[in-house]
């Protein structure tokens, strides 16, 4: 969904509300950077909507907190097979 910031941002953030999804999930699902993503529901979002942003940035946070154990389950699952 490319085309127009403002809307791809609300429509980001309201998938990664509903789905408690990551941003690499977000962008993935949407056909976007994971860096157009990030910007969308961080700066473009609390520039243009901030109710929705407080909504959204509890699970971003709480995906940041927990990157390092998703990190450590994928590389685990990469060598099991191998």
């Amino acid at each position: 969904m490319k085309g127009f910031p403002e809307e791809r941002a609300v429509a980001l953030a309201l998938y990664i509300i509903e789905n408690k999804a990551t941003v690499r999930q977000a962008a993935r699902e949407f056909g976007v950077s994971k860096s157009t993503c990030h910007k969308d529901v961080t700066e473009r979002l609390k520039r243009i909507n901030p109710a929705l942003y407080e909504e959204v940035r509890p699970i971003l946070e709480q995906n940041l907190k927990e990157r390092h154990i998703r990190g450590g389950q994928a590389t685990r699952e990469k060598y099991r097979g191998g």
